[in-house]
């Protein structure tokens, strides 16, 4: 049996629309012809281990470490367009956070604080914020200390506790809570928006056969017009598929050697 897992968003409160999702595109996959379908997403551990995996039918994954360390592994398929503020097309940005109380008005005046990231391969919780702030650093440095929370709603968690002071948060991941857990957000609010990038690709393991990957990529876009998963895909923010190419991504390596070349190689 082939593997399949979405954990980028894989929320607890959108976790029924997640495997709702994910019975309608395997449904869908079937109908194309695809075998070994699974039937249940895949929550087993690393998603790197997913990724890496011989028997990956069909993921999601973030475009940074898509570039730097699994264009040996992932195959592009689509890129998902979110209904969400933040999302332009199949592009989407991160939201600058800092506690509702802050007396921040803008990025230099986070200058000495506690930044709070998702993970350092992470392309909205790390490279576009080290491309905000490459311009305003110093000698290489700008925060006080950066801390790795492992996901963006901990993160979000932490500043609302005082445990630090801004992050930046993928603009999807805070619309889904900010519609389905609000309260989630509460304590917090939004200093500015970053430079966008293309959205998270849906993938398929390298493997995959050419003929394979067409199903698939039908698959996706059959499952946006079936009327049985508007529900799943309304509360998930999904509005439909771009067909990106790879290099359509290296704006995120771009960032990272932008802020390199400011002096700015590594967030601190």
């Amino acid at each position: 049996m082939k593997l399949a897992g979405l954990t980028m968003y894989d929320l607890a409160p959108v976790r029924a629309a997640t495997d709702a999702w994910w019975s309608g595109l395997a449904k869908a996959c079937r109908q194309e012809g695809l075998k070994d379908v699974p039937d249940q997403l895949w929550r087993g551990g690393a998603r790197e281990d997913l990724w890496r995996s011989p028997d990956l039918l069909l993921s999601q994954t973030c475009g940074y470490p898509l570039l730097k360390d699994f264009t040996n592994h992932l195959t592009l398929l689509a890129t998902p367009i979110y209904d969400t503020k933040g999302c332009d097309g199949p592009t989407y940005r991160s939201l600058i956070v800092v506690r509702d109380d802050s007396p921040a008005e803008n990025p230099e005046d986070l200058r000495g604080g506690i930044c709070a990231i998702n993970d350092w391969d992470s392309q909205s919780g790390m490279n576009v914020l080290r491309h905000t702030i490459a311009p305003l650093s110093r000698e290489g440095r700008f925060f006080g200390e950066v801390k790795v929370a492992g996901k963006h709603h901990l993160s979000i968690a932490m500043i609302a506790a005082g445990e630090a002071d801004v992050a930046a948060i993928d603009c999807v991941t805070h619309g889904l809570m900010a519609r389905h857990e609000p309260e989630s957000l509460a304590g917090t609010r939004v200093l500015c928006q970053t430079d966008s990038a293309p959205a998270l690709p849906y993938v398929t393991g390298i493997a995959t056969a050419t003929d394979d990957q067409r199903r698939l990529r039908s698959a996706l876009h059959n499952a946006l017009a079936d009327p049985d998963l508007a529900a799943a895909r309304a509360d998930l923010m999904i509005n439909g598929f771009a067909d990106l190419a790879l290099d359509d991504y290296g704006v995120m390596l771009d960032m990272e050697t932008g802020a390199a070349a400011a002096g700015y190689a590594s967030l601190q």
